[in-house]
C-alpha cells in the first residue's frame, strides 16, 4: 500500500462500480461471440473482450495493492453458453455501441473523481479504447443498414439570436408550437435508438426470465420502453419529421435463458442509469418547455421503475455492497 498517495474515497468507489460493469460486460460478450456467425462481429467483440480482461485484472492487481477486497462482480457462473442464440444478428454490435456510450459517460464522471496518477491514466486509456470501439461499432452497423442516421436538414444561412419569450413555449392555444431545433430532433432520435435497442434487450429477458416477479419487471420495463418510443416518434410526426428507427436484432424464439437472473436484473439497472442520464439532457438542452417536461416526467418513469428493480436485487440477495467509509457512531 502506498503511504505517500493513498487511494482515496472516491477512486475506491469508481473503481470498484467499474469492477462491476466490466465483468458483467465480458460475460455478456462471451455469450454473443460464442453465437456470432459473423467474422467481423466476432473480431469487434474480441478485440474488446481481450481488453476489457486486462482492465479487470488492472482493478484487481491495484485493489490488492492498496489492501481492498476485490469486488465479488460476475463470473463464468452469470453466463450460459450454451443457450441458444436469443437475438438476431446485428443487435450484438449495436449493444457494444450502446455500452460504449454508456462508457464514455461514466469515464467523464469517474476521471472528474480521480486525483492519483495512475488512476487518471487508466481512465484516460479506458476511454481512448471506448472510442475508438464505438468508432468501429458505429461503422460495421451503417455500411449493413442497421444503423439508421437522424434526418438530413437544409444547412442555416445566417445567424440569429432568439428574440421572443415564447420561443420557449411548447403549448399554443390557437396555433402549432415552433418547429423543433436540430439539437432537439437529435435528442429525439437518440431515445429512440437507445430505446428501441432496451426494447428487444428486455424482451429477451423477459421471454427467458423463469422467476414471475422478475418477468413481471422486465415486461413492465417494455411497456416503458414502447410509452418513451411513441411519446418521441409523436413529437417527430407533428413536427413533420422524418421517423428513423433502427432495423434488425429481433428477439428469437428461444426461452432458454443464456445469463443469471442476477446479470440481467443489474445490466438493466445500468440502462435505467444511463436512461436517466439521458432524460436529464433532454430536459436542460431542449428550449421548448413541452419537450422538458416530457423528459423530466420520462425520467420520474425511469426512477421510479430503477428503484422497483433495486428493491428486487436487494430482496434476492443479488447486489453486493459498496465499500463504504467507517461507522463511527
Amino acid at each position: 500500500m502506498s503511504m505517500k498517495n493513498p487511494i482515496s474515497v472516491s477512486e475506491v468507489g469508481t473503481l470498484w462500480l467499474m469492477y462491476q460493469q466490466k465483468t458483467l460486460i465480458l460475460r455478456v460478450l462471451e455469450y454473443f461471440l460464442e453465437k456470432s456467425d459473423d467474422q467481423q462481429a466476432k473480431n469487434i467483440m474480441g478485440g474488446l473482450w481481450q481488453n476489457l480482461d486486462f482492465y479487470v485484472k488492472e482493478i484487481e492487481s491495484l485493489f490488492e495493492k492498496e489492501g481492498i477486497t476485490v469486488p465479488v462482480g460476475f463470473t463464468k457462473g452469470d453466463v450460459n453458453l450454451e443457450s441458444p442464440k436469443l437475438f438476431d444478428n446485428g443487435f450484438d454490435i449495436m449493444f457494444v455501441r450502446v455500452l460504449k456510450e454508456l462508457s464514455l459517460g461514466m469515464y467523464t464522471i469517474n476521471l472528474n473523481m480521480a486525483y492519483r496518477k495512475d488512476i487518471i491514466s487508466l481512465y484516460e486509456s479506458l476511454t481512448t479504447m471506448s472510442n475508438s470501439v464505438y468508432k468501429i461499432a458505429t461503422t460495421y452497423l451503417l455500411d449493413r443498414g442497421i444503423l439508421v442516421t437522424p434526418p438530413n436538414v437544409p444547412p442555416p444561412k445566417g445567424n440569429d439570436y432568439i428574440e421572443r419569450k415564447n420561443y420557449l413555449n411548447g403549448f399554443h392555444p390557437f396555433g402549432q408550437p415552433r418547429s423543433l431545433s436540430d439539437i432537439e430532433v437529435g435528442i429525439l432520435h437518440h431515445g429512440i435508438e437507445t430505446n428501441n435497442i432496451g426494447f428487444q434487450l428486455i424482451s429477451g429477458f423477459a421471454q427467458c426470465a423463469e422467476d414471475k416477479s422478475i418477468r413481471k419487471y422486465f415486461i413492465k420495463g417494455k411497456e416503458l420502453a414502447k410509452k418513451q418510443i411513441k411519446i418521441f416518434e409523436e413529437i417527430l410526426q407533428k413536427n413533420d419529421t422524418p421517423l428513423s428507427v433502427t432495423s434488425g436484432g429481433n428477439v428469437t424464439s428461444s426461452q432458454m435463458a443464456p445469463f443469471s437472473e442476477k446479470l440481467m436484473m443489474y445490466l438493466v439497472y445500468l440502462l435505467n442509469g444511463f436512461g436517466l442520464v439521458g432524460s436529464s439532457f433532454g430536459t436542460i438542452f431542449s428550449l421548448r418547455n413541452d419537450l422538458s417536461m416530457k423528459s423530466a416526467l420520462i425520467a420520474k418513469d425511469i426512477f421510479v421503475y430503477a428503484n422497483d428493480g433495486v428493491e428486487i436485487m436487494i430482496k434476492k440477495g443479488w447486489l453486493e455492497e459498496p465499500p463504504q467509509t467507517p461507522d463511527i457512531r
